[in-house]
C-alpha cells in the first residue's frame, strides 16, 4: 500500500530486520524520535534491527512497518495482521509523551526567548500558540483516557459495549490549522533584530518540524493503528461469542444428561419437524414430546429452535450441512 505521502518522496529503500540500525539513522535522521517511541536509546553499536528489537523488546516487525511508513509511506498489504498492537500501543503513548511532555513545553520556551515581550504581536502570538497546545492536549488526553484502556480492555479479551474504534475514528483528525497560521504570522507579520531573528528562524525550524511530526503521528493512527484495532475488535469479539456459546451449551449440561429419546427430538427439532410430525416419526404421542420438549428446555436451559440448533450442531448431533440456516 502507497500512500500519498509516496508521491512527494524519492523512491527509497524498504528497510529489512537484518539492516543496521545505524544505517537508518544515516540515511533518515528523522526517525530518531521514533526510536525513542519504542524505547530504543542510543549507544546500540552496529546491531541490525533484529538484534536491537529483541534485546528492546520491541516487535521486530511492528517497529519496521512504521519506520517504513513513516520514511516513505509503504505499507504492505498483509501488514495489518501481522502488527503487534502492545508494540504499537507503546510506541504511541510514548509519541503523545515526548508531545505534550518534552516538544510543546520546549517551542513555547523558545517562542517566549525569541520574542519581544512588549510586542502585542509578541503577546498574540504567544497567546495563539497556548490555544493550539491546548487543543492537542485535549485530543491527546482523549486518547489516553478513552482510546488506549478500551485497546487495553482487548488485549485482555474483554470486549467494550458501549465504545469502538469506529467512534475514534469517525472524530480523529489532523489538528495542525493552528500551528500552520502560527508559522505564518511569524513569517510575515513579526518584525525583529538580528539576534531575534536568529532566535526566531531556530524557532521557526522546530515548528516546522513539528507539523510535520504532527501530520505524521495522525497518518500512523489513521492507516496502522485504527485498522489494526478494528481486526482485534473482531478477533475478541468473535473469542467472545465462542465463549458465550460454549457456556450456553454446557450450562447445567454436565448435571443431567439428556435421553436418547430426548436427543430423537432435538434432531427431528432442528430437522424442522412439527410437534405433531415428531410423534408421527417417533411413533410416541404428542403429550409426551411436549414432555420431552420442556425436560430438554428445563436441563438445557436453551428455549429457542435456533438455540437448540447450535446445540445439536456443536455436539455432533446433526451435521451442520444437513441444517437449513
Amino acid at each position: 500500500m502507497f500512500t500519498y505521502k509516496q508521491k512527494l518522496m524519492k523512491k527509497q529503500k524498504i528497510y529489512e530486520a537484518d539492516d543496521k540500525m545505524i544505517s537508518i539513522i544515516q540515511d533518515n535522521y528523522d526517525i530518531l524520535q521514533s526510536l525513542g517511541s519504542f524505547g530504543i536509546n542510543l549507544g546500540f553499536g552496529n546491531k541490525t534491527v533484529k538484534e536491537l528489537c529483541e534485546d528492546q523488546q520491541v516487535d521486530t516487525f511492528t517497529f519496521l512497518a512504521i519506520i517504513n511508513f513513516t520514511i516513505n509511506g509503504y505499507l504492505s498489504p498483509d501488514a495489518i495482521g501481522k502488527l503487534s498492537v502492545p508494540t504499537l500501543m507503546k510506541y504511541l503513548r510514548a509519541s503523545h509523551e515526548y508531545y505534550l511532555g518534552f516538544e510543546l513545553p520546549f517551542i513555547r520556551k523558545e517562542l517566549l526567548s525569541a520574542l519581544d515581550e512588549e510586542n502585542n504581536m509578541a503577546k498574540l502570538i504567544v497567546r495563539l500558540y497556548d490555544e493550539y497546545a491546548h487543543s492537542i492536549r485535549l485530543h491527546m488526553n482523549y486518547e489516553e483516557k478513552m482510546v488506549f484502556p478500551y485497546v487495553d480492555s482487548l488485549l485482555e479479551g474483554k470486549p467494550v459495549n458501549n465504545y469502538d474504534i469506529e467512534t475514534f475514528s469517525k472524530h480523529h483528525g489532523q489538528i495542525d490549522q493552528q500551528l500552520r497560521e502560527l508559522k505564518n504570522i511569524i513569517i510575515q507579520y513579526l518584525p525583529s533584530d538580528g539576534l531575534r531573528n536568529n532566535q526566531l528562524s531556530a524557532t521557526l525550524y522546530d515548528i516546522y518540524n513539528c507539523e510535520v511530526w504532527l501530520a505524521q503521528h495522525a497518518e500512523v493512527e489513521d492507516h496502522i493503528f485504527i485498522p489494526a484495532i478494528r481486526l482485534l475488535e473482531k478477533e475478541v469479539r468473535h473469542n467472545d461469542l465462542s465463549v458465550k456459546l460454549s457456556h450456553m451449551i454446557g450450562h447445567n449440561n454436565d448435571n443431567e444428561v439428556l435421553s436418547e429419546r430426548e436427543k430423537d427430538v432435538i434432531i427431528s427439532l432442528v430437522q424442522g419437524m412439527s410437534n405433531k410430525q415428531i410423534a408421527d416419526h417417533l411413533c410416541i404421542s404428542l403429550n409426551t414430546v411436549i414432555t420431552h420438549r420442556k425436560n430438554i428446555a428445563r436441563k438445557l436451559q436453551i428455549h429457542s429452535p435456533a438455540g437448540l440448533t447450535v446445540y445439536a450442531i456443536a455436539k455432533g448431533l446433526v451435521d451442520i450441512s444437513t441444517v437449513k440456516v
